[in-house]
């Protein structure tokens, strides 16, 4: 099994964080970014949309962070990580399309705005937009976190592996983020997983300033 991508991609570090969580043997290969390659004739053969993380499981190739998290869960999470009843499955999946289309994009906003652009180029308004966005997320999560340890019930699931890839940057920037009371329990959680500490929990410095992917 292989992962192509780079690792300052916060898509590419949600497949490095669960595939670390399975205890999967696999090989990780840098692409896209400084690395380059992403235009490379072979590379468009396992995703015509040149974009990363790409995983390689043999003869297959999986392109998109979050089909490529489900199908590590259906083929290799065993119950734990992909329950046979599909309402029981239904109670992360919300989470990773909520995350994708309303919490990832709210972060964007302050991202690419703030980090990702040099000082003299920020829309300080739109960026304190997208933040209070984020904050509304947070409200979302911190809800959710009412009387349960994790997103989707009592134990890790792939709720919280997408919405807790966002967690470390946001917080991580350089931008007043308030961590609501059950947020900040819940990500002190996540922080603790090897997983998370290695591959989300790490330096991203080289995207600062940085216009271009």
């Amino acid at each position: 099994m292989k992962l192509l991508g780079r690792t300052s991609s916060l898509n590419v570090q949600k497949v490095l964080w669960f595939l670390e969580e399975l205890e999967i043997t696999y090989a990780h290969i840098e692409l896209g970014g400084r690395f380059g390659g992403l235009q490379n004739p072979e590379f468009a053969t396992l995703n015509p949309l040149k974009k990363v993380p790409v995983l390689v499981d043999g003869e297959k190739s999986i392109w998109e962070s979050h089909a490529i998290l489900r199908y590590l869960a259906a083929c290799y999470g065993g119950g734990n990580w992909y329950p046979d009843d599909p309402y029981e499955r239904s109670l992360y999946e919300r989470w990773l399309d909520w995350s994708h289309v309303v919490f990832q994009p709210a972060f964007m906003g302050t991202f690419w705005g703030f980090y990702r652009k040099p000082p003299e180029k920020r829309d300080m308004e739109a960026v304190n937009q997208s933040l209070v966005d984020c904050m509304a997320c947070l409200d979302v999560v911190n809800n959710q976190l009412d009387g349960s340890a994790f997103l989707a019930g009592p134990s890790m699931s792939l709720a919280d592996i997408a919405v807790g890839t966002i967690m470390y940057r946001l917080t991580s920037q350089g931008l007043d983020v308030a961590l609501p009371e059950r947020v900040g329990a819940w990500y002190a959680r996540l922080c603790e997983r090897e997983g998370y500490a290695r591959w989300v929990m790490s330096d991203f410095s080289e995207l600062q300033g940085r216009e271009q992917y």
